[in-house]
């Protein structure tokens, strides 16, 4: 069942009414901050071909796939570079760079989703402290990867990466997982399964089980 959102802040409960099987939960509301901030509260998150559709979509899988920090998979190969030292990485530095250069790697493909209206929400939520980036810099310090997502309590929902070098976005990730494992923040959310991120150690996990995790008290 879609359900079409009013000017309310609020989203039904997806225990009760369960979204449809590829995610898709509702449609309509807004981009604003607590808005967003309400959606990632419950596993909700928006998703949606901004050329194609004029309102937004928003999804709640109830199938869950993630990546807990701890068991972040770094292969022999990734091993290997990351000894080199070629690159470092870096919170927070150039948010606005790392989020256009996602939307830029994927804006000629069909069904693109992160066009003006997410890039200006997300960089919102940045500026208020929800929204963090992860960059990748080689010596030269240019922008060779990275990926942003929201933190929002003890989980961290990746929204995109990006890479301009072999293995770019897979550094920032297992950046990113050992700064959580530090923080003890136990779970990333990936959202969708994808083959790069089920080589990085991605698993599925029931929705019940994912909203437990992220509710547990610190």
């Amino acid at each position: 069942m879609v359900f079409q959102l009013s000017e309310e802040l609020s989203f039904p409960n997806p225990m009760v009414y369960e979204p449809e099987p590829s995610g898709l939960f509702a449609i309509g509301g807004d981009l604003s901050v607590d808005r967003l901030l309400l959606a990632y509260q419950n596993g909700i998150f928006p998703w949606y071909s901004f050329r194609d559709w004029d309102e937004i979509h928003w999804y709640c899988p109830m199938n869950r796939f993630v990546i807990f920090p701890k068991e972040i998979h770094i292969s022999h190969s990734m091993r290997t570079l990351l000894r080199k030292k070629l690159y470092h990485c870096t919170v927070n530095r150039k948010f606005d760079e790392v989020i256009q250069a996602c939307s830029e790697q994927r804006i000629d493909m069909e069904g693109a989703w992160l066009g003006p209206d997410m890039i200006k929400a997300y960089t919102e939520l940045n500026r208020q402290k929800y929204a963090f980036s992860v960059e990748v810099w080689d010596k030269e310090e240019r922008l060779v990867g990275g990926l942003y997502g929201v933190g929002v309590g003890r989980c961290f929902s990746g929204e995109s990466m990006f890479s301009r070098v072999p293995s770019g976005s897979k550094i920032a990730l297992i950046y990113l997982a050992r700064l959580l494992q530090k923080s003890n923040v136990p779970i990333i959310d990936c959202q969708f399964e994808t083959p790069h991120l089920k080589s990085m150690g991605g698993r599925h996990i029931s929705y019940e089980e994912y909203m437990r995790l992220i509710r547990a008290p610190l």
